[in-house]
C-alpha cells in the first residue's frame, strides 16, 4: 500500500512512524513534512490546501490512500477533491469537517443528537457577548466560532480579558464553564461505524500547575488509570455514535477522525468541542501504545469497511509526550535556532523514547526551529512513573536556546492523584 499523510506536524510525525512499522505499507510519503518525517518518508512540496495541486500529487504518486492530517485543508475541502478523483481518503468532507471548522455549527449538530455539552450563546457584536457573559459568570469561557491554531478559547475570571478576546472575533461562542477533569477520546469512523481508540488527557496551558495562556497542548498521557473503565463504551453510545449517526442523517456522513474533548463533570460527561482529525499531542501517546497495524484501520474507514476490522489491540504500556516549544511560544515564536541533542536520545534512549518533529526544517547538518511548538519526546513506560521518567531524560538531552516545557506531565496521574 502506498500511503499519503498529508501536514508537518508531530501528529503527521506520528502518523508516519506508525505507518512506517506496518508491513502492509510498501512506500510512505509526506507533503510538506519536516526535518524528523524526512526520515522515515520522501518529502513534497504542496500547497496543502489546494485540493488540485495534492489530488495531482496523489494521482503521481498512484497512492492508495491519503491521510489528511491538520485541520485548515479539511475545512478547506481538500478531501472532496481526492474523493472526486476516485483516490481512497482517510479525512472528512469540508461539510463534514465544519464539526471542528464552527464551533457553532457543532453545538447544532449536538443539540440535534442529543449530546451533552455546555449550555452557550452565539454571539456576533459586543451587546450579545455582554450579555452572554453576565448570564454564565465566571470563569467566562469565550471561543472564536472558527478555527484559530488551537489558541481560539480563552478561559479567564477576567472580565475584561473575555470581552477583549469576544472583541477579536467575529463570531464567538460563549459557553458556561465546565467542571472536572479533561479528556481527549478519538474515534475512527467510516460514517457509520464508530470505532474508538484509547482516552488520552492533554495539557492545554504553557506552563506548569496550568498557568499561563491556552497553547496548542504542551503534553499529554495515556491511559487514564483515574478514569471510570467504563467510559469509553458511554461515551460512544451518548457522544460519538449519535454524532455521526446525526451527520449521515444530514448527507454529510463524517468519515475519519471524529476528536471529542470531554469534560467530566459533576453532572456527567459533557463534551467541551469536537475536531475533525486527529489531535496534537494526543496522538502521540494514542499511537504509541495501539499494536493493531495503522494502515488497515484508516484505509478500513476510508472504504467504509470498518465493520470488518476484528478489535483494535493495545499495548499495556503507557505513554508520556512532552512538547518543547520555542521562545515566547505561544506569541510570536522565535525561529531559525539550532536544536542539538537529538542525536543523543536516537543511541540513549531509543526505542522507549523518540523524537517527534513538528516545527523544524534541516539546512545542511543542522536541524532548526522553525515553529512555535518545535518538537515532542515520547516515551513509554511498564506505567506512567516510567513513562515520565524516560521521556524527561530524553528532553533533558535537547537543546535549544530560549525554549520551555512544562515539567508536570502526568506528574498527578503518575502518584495516583
Amino acid at each position: 500500500m502506498k500511503v499519503l499523510v498529508i501536514g508537518s506536524g508531530a501528529r503527521e510525525h506520528a502518523l508516519c512512524r506508525s505507518l512506517s512499522l506496518d508491513p502492509a505499507v510498501t512506500a510512505l510519503h509526506c507533503a510538506p513534512g519536516n526535518a524528523g518525517i524526512a526520515e522515515i518518508a520522501e518529502l513534497h512540496q504542496v500547497d496543502i490546501l489546494d485540493g488540485a495541486a495534492v489530488s495531482a500529487l496523489a494521482t503521481r504518486l498512484e497512492a492508495d490512500l491519503v491521510v489528511v492530517g491538520p485541520e485548515a485543508p479539511l475545512v478547506a475541502g481538500v478531501a472532496d477533491v481526492l474523493r472526486e478523483a476516485g483516490i481512497p481518503v482517510f479525512g472528512p468532507s469540508k461539510e463534514a469537517a465544519r464539526i471542528e471548522g464552527s464551533k457553532a455549527f457543532a453545538k447544532d449538530v449536538m443539540a440535534h443528537a442529543g449530546v451533552p455539552t455546555a449550555r452557550s450563546y452565539v454571539c456576533t457584536n459586543a451587546e450579545e457577548a455582554d450579555s452572554a457573559l453576565a448570564a454564565f459568570g465566571a470563569p467566562y469561557v469565550v471561543k472564536d466560532d472558527g478555527l484559530a491554531a488551537g489558541k481560539g478559547v480563552v478561559v479567564t475570571d477576567d472580565i475584561e480579558a473575555a470581552k477583549a478576546h469576544a472583541a477579536r472575533c467575529e463570531r464567538v461562542v460563549i459557553e458556561e464553564y465546565l467542571d472536572g477533569p479533561e479528556v481527549s477520546l478519538f474515534a475512527v469512523t467510516d460514517g457509520e461505524t464508530v470505532l474508538p481508540l484509547q482516552p488520552a488527557q492533554d495539557f492545554k496551558r504553557a506552563f506548569d500547575g496550568d498557568a499561563g495562556p491556552n497553547t496548542g497542548g504542551m503534553g499529554a498521557y495515556s491511559p487514564l488509570p483515574w478514569a471510570d473503565p467504563a467510559l469509553v463504551d458511554e461515551v460512544v453510545r451518548t457522544v460519538l455514535q449519535p454524532t455521526v449517526d446525526e451527520m449521515r442523517r444530514r448527507g454529510t456522513p463524517f468519515v475519519g477522525l471524529l476528536y471529542a474533548g470531554l469534560a467530566i463533570t459533576s453532572r456527567g460527561v459533557r463534551v467541551i468541542e469536537f475536531n475533525a482529525r486527529f489531535g496534537d499531542p494526543e496522538t502521540q501517546v494514542v499511537l504509541a501504545r495501539l499494536q493493531t497495524p495503522l494502515a488497515g484501520v484508516l484505509m478500513a474507514a476510508a472504504t467504509g469497511h470498518l465493520a470488518d476490522l476484528e478489535p483494535l489491540r493495545w499495548s499495556d504500556e503507557a505513554a508520556v509526550t512532552v512538547v518543547v516549544a520555542s521562545h515566547n511560544y505561544p506569541g510570536t515564536p522565535r525561529t531559525g535556532d539550532p536544536i542539538t541533542g537529538l542525536d543523543e536520545v536516537a543511541a540513549q534512549d531509543a526505542p522507549h523514547a523518540y523524537v517527534l518533529h513538528a516545527g523544524t526544517r534541516r539546512e545542511g547538518d543542522s536541524v532548526l526551529s522553525a515553529g512555535g511548538r518545535v518538537l515532542s519526546v515520547t516515551a513509554t513506560g511498564k506505567d506512567l512513573a516510567e513513562a515520565r521518567d524516560r521521556a524527561y531524560t530524553a528532553v533533558g538531552r535537547i537543546h535549544l536556546d530560549g525554549s520551555h516545557h512544562r515539567t508536570d506531565i502526568a506528574a498527578k496521574a503518575a502518584a495516583g492523584a
